[in-house]
């Protein structure tokens, strides 16, 4: 039998009327991976901040190795051998990894020499490469995500918790990171992953421990369940988890990107001489690692990013073409074209936080058409609708924006855009804070939108969505097109090589 490292018992969590954690019992084993599962706003994060020690209890207790402890602060967690990689690094960009490894250490004098040689025998230990005198902006996101769990062993840690380490990964930094945590498992180590991709959770872990709305619900051993059952104990109901990919009927061209390159404030090349084609009845999806390109690629298509040089063409229906460059985001509309736009930040260019729902919608123009949201009479009679349909919860469509929760944004934000019907719309993470419920329940309206003769761009994190959902997939490197591949016949392999290849820039035969 494993040995047990911490026992969570009957542990709630309140925030004001909000109970985030309801009696939860849960525990974690030295030599196993145990991945975390739920939906948004399961309580998972919450649960595990309270080991370490940003959140305390309001009842309930935790044993470490059977004995009661208190763990008020992160200082507490470190004490308990307990570390913490969070979603947003806590690193100093301008110091080394060797001094952001210091940081917090009771230590009067830095033994530089000392450090690099600890680090070493972690690296060697585990299977880790980092160089302990390189600066943090230097490095790329799997090296800082490195110096991150190294820092958490050089303190100590014989348990550690990662909150959703692969989000910005390639499938070869993943698996790079699946290794080190196996050697790190059989080394004793007690490991707790908090993810969403099921795939991932079916490769790495011993067990998996389910929670819904605050709850726990069970814990299961990997090779006894399966994706199905999984999701079934997180939405508490069966879900299909298949993706439908028809084909339309003789797509066109409807956007034409040729030479595109922005600059940013510092004269450096955010996007360089991109090429591509958007076409009718199809999703192009976009991969690439985070800070690609991605984020000025569709504020520039939109008008909201500045262009150095190159051309983006809007063809509308009889054939003509508008030339986009230059203009604002007010004289594109002007100009009769219309795009739906879910920008990466859902707040700053998205929505106003202090309107409800209904105000949201009348900020942007929206006319009838099929689907779930036809027919519509108001602002609020949509607001209504988006609220019953992506199952917003909120206490009513006049309820603050920036008071509700980051999945719940996204459903407003995502609702309002398409329901527009536009002929082009273009997405950014679309179901980033989305629980696999409501995802798939958005992947389903983007392919309404195609087949309805839209052109939708679908910027995403996870591949094998990309993979399933998209026509073809435009992968940024460093601002550069490296590849558009066919979404059937490519690979995640193929992708991940990609997304850390430099290419020319130019579009593929596809």
């Amino acid at each position: 039998m494993p040995q047990c490292a911490i026992e969570l018992k009957h542990i709630v969590k309140r925030f004001g009327e909000v109970v985030a954690n309801d009696g939860i019992d849960l525990q974690i084993n030295y030599g196993e991976i145990l991945c975390l599962l739920g939906e948004n706003g399961s309580g998972k994060t919450t649960l595990m901040n309270m080991l370490a020690g940003i959140y305390q209890p309001d009842e309930g207790e935790i044993l470490k190795e059977g004995k009661p402890v208190s763990i008020h602060s992160p200082k507490d967690s470190y004490a308990y051998g307990i570390g913490m990689i969070h979603q947003h690094y806590k690193l100093v960009d301008v110091f080394t990894a060797a001094q952001n490894i210091m940081l917090g250490l009771d230590v009067k004098k830095m033994d530089v020499d000392g450090i690099n040689r600890k680090v070493k025998e972690i690296c060697e230990r585990y299977g880790f490469d980092v160089d302990p005198k390189m600066k943090v902006y230097d490095m790329s996101v799997s090296q800082k995500q490195t110096l991150e769990i190294i820092k958490q062993l050089y303190r100590g840690a014989e348990i550690l918790i990662l909150d959703e380490p692969t989000a910005v990964l390639t499938p070869q930094e993943t698996q790079k990171l699946f290794k080190v945590l196996r050697n790190m498992k059989d080394d004793g180590k007690a490991i707790v992953l908090i993810t969403h991709k099921l795939a991932e959770v079916m490769e790495v872990s011993d067990k998996v421990a389910i929670l819904r709305k605050g709850r726990y619900i069970t814990t299961v051993n990997t090779s006894e369940t399966n994706p199905q059952q999984l999701t079934n104990y997180m939405v508490g109901h069966a879900v299909t988890l298949n993706l439908q990919r028809p084909k339309y009927d003789n797509p066109t061209d409807k956007m034409v990107v040729e030479h595109l390159t922005c600059l940013d404030r510092e004269g450096m090349k955010r996007l360089d001489d991109v090429c591509f084609t958007l076409k009718r009845g199809e999703i192009l999806g976009v991969a690439g690692i985070s800070g690609s390109g991605q984020r000025q690629l569709l504020e520039a298509l939109t008008g909201l990013y500045p262009v150095s040089e190159g051309t983006i063409k809007f063809i509308e229906e009889d054939g003509k073409q508008v030339e986009l460059v230059g203009k604002s985001p007010m004289q594109i509309r002007q100009l009769g074209v219309s795009m739906g736009f879910v920008p990466e930040d859902r707040l700053g260019m998205g929505l106003v936080g202090s309107m409800g729902m209904s105000g949201n919608m009348m900020l942007r123009s929206w006319r009838q058409g099929s689907g779930i949201f036809f027919n519509k009479k108001s602002p609020e009679a949509l607001a209504k609708k988006i609220w019953k349909d992506l199952d917003v919860v909120t206490p009513s469509t006049k309820f603050p924006v920036r008071r509700m929760s980051g999945g719940n944004i996204q459903k407003v934000l995502v609702g309002r855009e398409i329901a527009s019907n536009p002929p082009v719309l273009l997405t950014a993470y679309a179901v980033r804070g989305l629980d696999i419920n409501t995802s798939y329940a958005i992947y389903n309206l983007l392919t309404e939108q195609k087949m309805s003769g839209a052109a939708v761009m679908y910027v995403g994190e996870e591949l094998d969505v990309l993979l399933e959902l998209c026509d073809r997939i435009l992968v940024l490197c460093a601002g550069k097109v490296s590849g558009i591949v066919d979404a059937r016949s490519t690979t995640k392999e193929e992708i991940g090589l990609l997304m850390t290849t430099v290419g020319g820039g130019k579009e593929g035969a596809v």
